[in-house]
């Protein structure tokens, strides 16, 4: 997303000195090494390049953290999209993969990112689908080709695949989560849809659609509850088709069948004036939720029964630092959210970083199957 240079300097020298305040008291910059931390006690684990910045898929596998990006549009022209791998407890960064068999010259990105039982890393990406790497060899191969573009249902011919949505606008695959089975889901933020890949990879299929899914950005973080019965996943954006809300999303909830229906669809949390980005759930039962909306940016936790726990934000006077758009979580094995700062909107490369976020709860293990 471009900004006014002029803008940029503005919001990169408030980004500076919020960094330089904050810093002095100890509450960032630097990882703070003692384990006596408060509850939403926010460091800076680490810092991803830039280009490409904007990181968005982000897990953990054994003392590594993987980061994806970029996570925008606007690339053609620019370097390939990539993963950094980030040691959990230093931030240093230990391993770079690039993405292989982009057209540059193209729109490029990635997006979000899972392991399967192997330890292989799946990364969606915009032009080539869901890409599988090895991390041990670097190889790296599609494992499911790219989603297709579907027409309105209102204009498509009849008995062929359709989107239940006001315009045409293309697919933007955004988040993926496996079952026990190892089908992949993933959600398709512009088509109001969310897809499976078979075990194995190929062609994904539709899984569910909805037209209360067609709003200004739908269907993005998506998680399996703890029990794998559900299917949970955020609606960023209210109101149906271009002309909803931008600040108001909600957290749906699907049961874990094969053809889930319109009635089947719930809403777990509503809304008001937050946009719900990426989703983890603790082994405590609690939902964690990334809220991107520019300049309103933090964490949402929600108790098993939808209601709101807390949320954590910026401190007053500092409306862009830490959080500037988080955009997904995972969790390290010591009490903390490990957060994607997307900073999508401010574009300010000092605050494209991995967020620590001390919430005393661990990982509720996500779905890692063994896949052919």
């Amino acid at each position: 997303m471009k900004i006014r240079a002029d803008l940029r300097r503005k919001l990169l020298a408030l980004s500076l000195f919020t960094i330089s305040i904050m810093g002095a008291a100890g509450q960032t910059g630097v990882r703070a090494q003692s384990t006596d931390r408060p509850f939403g006690d926010v460091q800076v684990l680490a810092t991803v390049p830039f280009p490409p910045g904007f990181p968005e898929g982000i897990a953990v596998n054994g003392n590594k953290v993987y980061v994806a990006g970029p996570a925008r549009f606007g690339t053609a022209g620019e370097p390939p999209s990539k993963v950094f791998a980030y040691d959990t407890s230093s931030g240093i960064l230990v391993d770079t993969f690039t993405i292989q068999g982009e057209n540059l010259g193209q729109d490029h990105a990635n997006s979000c990112i899972a392991f399967d039982g192997q330890g292989r890393l799946y990364v969606v990406n915009l032009q080539l689908g869901i890409v599988r790497i090895d991390l041990g060899s670097g190889q790296q191969e599609v494992y499911a080709p790219p989603i297709p573009n579907l027409l309105p249902c209102s204009t498509a011919p009849v008995n062929t695949a359709c989107s239940p949505t006001f315009l045409d606008l293309p697919p933007l695959p955004n988040d993926i989560a496996f079952d026990e089975a190892g089908n992949l889901y993933l959600t398709d933020s512009f088509q109001a849809t969310i897809w499976r890949i078979p075990p194995g990879g190929g062609q994904a299929a539709v899984w569910f659609q909805d037209s209360r899914l067609d709003t200004p950005f739908g269907p993005n973080g998506l998680r399996l509850d703890p029990a794998g019965t559900h299917v949970y996943f955020a609606v960023t954006a209210d109101g149906v088709g271009p002309f909803g809300n931008f600040l108001g999303g909600k957290i749906y909830v699907l049961p874990l069948v094969a053809s889930p229906t319109g009635a089947d669809l719930q809403v777990f949390h509503q809304y008001s004036g937050e946009a719900p980005d990426g989703i983890a759930f603790g082994r405590s039962g609690k939902l964690y939720v990334a809220l991107a909306a520019p300049f309103n940016s933090g964490i949402s936790i929600l108790r098993p029964d939808g209601t709101e726990e807390a949320q954590l934000h910026n401190a007053s006077g500092s409306p862009i630092f830490p959080y500037d758009s988080p955009a997904n979580i995972a969790f390290n094995k010591h009490g903390s959210l490990l957060l994607s700062n997307h900073a999508f909107a401010t574009g300010v490369p000092s605050n494209f970083t991995v967020l620590d976020v001390f919430v005393d709860d661990k990982e509720s293990p996500l779905v890692r199957p063994n896949l052919p």
